[in-house]
């Protein structure tokens, strides 16, 4: 099976052009620096010829609103019209887990466009919607910063690894499309605040860490469930004790 991995050569793509590999596909790694840009569109009618599966994980280059908008409405656009014209048979993306539910948070929002784009172009779809990784955990400690204090907002996290993304991702593009959205997570769940705490413990940060009902997560309030599946959830593997050591 042909598979084009778009932002493939990034923290989840690179991981998922190696599992398919292994397993005997042809993955191919798309990304603007083998020549594929899917917002100006170089390169993808010709990467995307004979691909079976095109899964799409690529990442914004900016977070500013508009710019972030733009980036996943208009490579949707683009992947969708260019996957009807190879006769692709799955497309799969990666979304987050609540980005439908904090309006406030650019990033966010910019997912949720993308996944209407994805939903009225005509390929049948898989939309992968998974909880904040755990190798961002550092880059939240630092965005939640204020005078050497890192204060979190109140709500639960179930940080997901990488590489439980990836071998998800993995699984889902060589199964059947689903025309709809699954969530995915890590194995724990904790108060916000005390999993930052423990990442920052871990790797000897002597920041304190503080629960402020006022901090927002990127733009958006945070409330109890904000991040974290409500309902069903494919449950990755790799326990945050397990990543942290």
């Amino acid at each position: 099976m042909k598979i084009v991995v778009i932002g493939g050569s990034g923290l989840i793509g690179s991981r998922l052009v190696a599992l398919l590999g292994e397993a005997g596909h042809e993955a191919r790694a798309a990304s603007p620096r083998s020549g594929v840009n899917a917002v100006t569109g170089e390169g993808l009618s010709h990467a995307l010829e004979g691909a079976d599966v095109v899964v799409d994980v690529a990442n914004a280059p900016s977070w500013e609103p508009q710019a972030v908008l733009d980036f996943f409405r208009t490579s949707a656009r683009n992947l969708g019209k260019a996957e009807v014209a190879a006769g692709v048979r799955h497309h799969v993306a990666l979304s987050i887990v609540g980005c439908d539910r904090m309006p406030e948070n650019a990033y966010f929002v910019a997912k949720v466009a993308q996944e209407e784009v994805i939903e009225a172009a005509g390929v049948p779809y898989t939309i992968v919607r998974a909880t904040q990784f755990m190798e961002f955990i550092g880059g939240i400690a630092d965005y939640g910063t204020q005078d050497g204090t890192v204060r979190i907002g109140d709500g639960l996290f179930q940080p997901i690894a990488a590489d439980d993304v990836a071998a998800i991702l993995a699984q889902v593009a060589l199964a059947a499309p689903l025309n709809g959205t699954i969530d995915i997570a890590g194995p724990d769940r904790a108060p916000f605040s005390e999993i930052v705490a423990r990442y920052l413990q871990s790797v000897g940060d002597p920041r304190p860490v503080v629960m402020d009902r006022d901090a927002r997560y990127y733009g958006g309030p945070l409330e109890e469930k904000s991040l974290v599946p409500l309902g069903d959830a494919r449950i990755g593997r790799v326990g945050l004790d397990q990543w942290l050591a």
